[in-house]
């Protein structure tokens, strides 16, 4: 068998010639524009990196694989990318690192809730579902703000506990906190929803669906005193145990799956609730989910699921709308196992936070270019775009004085690639997504 040799070359080559379309779409948003506005961290020295250059190539390292500092200075040496995107060079990880910890408190609330009602004003769009959810973000380290909590994956290991609202019509970050890992669901729950709603200003929320993390009178008081439909999980705490045993209108919706309602007032609530429970039956419906209850011993025939909402629409109606609810679980693994939110941390707690933050906007981005530009019905995730439309082997020329991007890539597929740039170069806000 023959030996393959090795040889090498000077030719600045790029493996990322794709990234040229996020490039146009970004720049047709006019968010850097919008991003000089604000008060973000300035250089030291004449010398120093542009902030906005700082952001874009974070951004950039973030869409095409970077989980952490390190890897997103592996651009520096990546000439072509640094034309498309028209950066004299890349900040090294010191560079970053310098740059995130002059992020404090003052500054994340000042410049991240601007940020994001900016974007959310350039969409077309109204009357959208809020989902709300928190994680759990494992840390090795000794961050700021990285404290024992509940963590279901790594009991007893620090950890970071953020919250997120999300927009699922749109698969879309609003808002997002990070917060110490000992921080329970429902802290501070006011004024993240003050500031999320701040965010949507100019947009009507339809429906609001939490997990039973949210379960307490003063998140429902909240949603009721702005006139705010929500759905929300049920906290099995023993009355609420003892009122689904004694409940007798089951009606069946499917093989194995019944549903009832009636209203309720838990002690401690201002007043009686709508109550609608789900019941699974185990020996027909093996793998469903919902929770085991406990009376005198553990009833093995059902799985239960309750929720409490103010919504006066049928049951069945009600379940299905709360049960859409799970593809927020989706965003999340997304955000964690391709935009490494678990992964960018730094020692203090606020330059973490502002990591953490500006890839919610990377995220918001590329979610852009998924509906606006490739208009899939089945949207791909990152991962599968990378090797879909960004991994294109590109190399730069000049004709004429004038740049030129030589893209590798089979002759079949050129028209359909001859389109997305088409449009990246013509998409303009205001940017009609449709929510249906």
């Amino acid at each position: 068998m023959e030996d393959l040799q090795i040889e090498y070359s000077d030719r600045d080559i790029t493996p990322w010639g794709g990234m040229k379309l996020m490039k146009n779409l970004v720049d047709q948003t006019a968010i850097k524009a919008y991003m000089n506005t604000l008060d973000l961290p300035e250089p030291g020295s004449n010398r120093g990196y542009d902030p906005i250059d700082i952001i874009e190539s974070f951004w950039v390292s973030v869409w095409i694989g970077a989980s952490r500092f390190t890897h997103s200075s592996w651009l520096r040496y990546d000439n072509v990318l640094k034309k498309i995107f028209s950066w004299k060079e890349v900040p090294s990880q010191s560079t970053f690192s310098r740059f995130f910890h002059k992020f404090t408190w003052k500054r994340n609330d000042a410049v991240f809730p601007s940020l994001q009602r900016w974007f959310f004003e350039q969409l077309h769009f109204n009357n959208m579902t809020l989902d709300l959810d928190s994680s759990v973000v494992t840390r090795y380290g000794e961050q700021e703000g990285a404290k024992i909590g509940y963590n279901p994956r790594k009991p007893g290991r620090p950890s970071h506990h953020p919250l997120v609202a999300f927009t699922p019509e749109m698969r879309m970050v609003v808002n997002a906190w990070l917060r110490p890992g000992n921080t329970a669901d429902l802290s501070n729950y006011r004024s993240f929803l003050d500031e999320t709603f701040s965010i949507l200003s100019n947009k009507k929320v339809g429906l609001i669906r939490a997990d039973s993390g949210f379960f307490a009178n003063g998140f429902m008081e909240y949603c009721e005193e702005r006139n705010l439909n929500y759905i929300n999980a049920v906290k099995f705490y023993k009355p609420i145990k003892n009122e689904v045993f004694r409940q007798k209108g089951w009606v069946a919706l499917y093989d194995g799956i019944e549903i009832t309602d009636w209203s309720f007032r838990l002690p401690g609530w201002s007043r009686p609730r709508r109550m609608i429970a789900v019941r699974k039956n185990l020996s027909k419906r093996p793998k469903s989910g919902g929770k085991l209850l406990l009376w005198d011993g553990i009833d093995e025939r059902y799985r239960f699921s309750v929720f409490v909402t103010n919504l006066d629409l049928p049951a069945q109606m009600v379940w299905n709308l709360y049960r859409d609810r799970a593809d927020a679980e989706n965003r999340i693994k997304e955000l964690t196992y391709d935009f490494g939110i678990d992964s960018f941390c730094l020692s203090s707690f606020f330059a973490t936070e502002a990591a953490f933050r500006l890839i919610m906007v990377a995220y918001n981005l590329l979610s852009l270019f998924r509906q606006i530009v490739l208009r899939e019905r089945k949207q791909s995730t990152l991962k599968t775009l990378r090797f879909k439309c960004f991994a294109l082997g590109a190399w730069m020329t000049k004709h004429s004085r004038q740049n030129i991007l030589k893209i590798a890539l089979a002759r079949e597929k050129r028209a359909w690639l001859d389109g997305l740039f088409d449009i990246t170069r013509s998409a303009r806000p205001p940017y009609r997504c449709s929510n249906a």
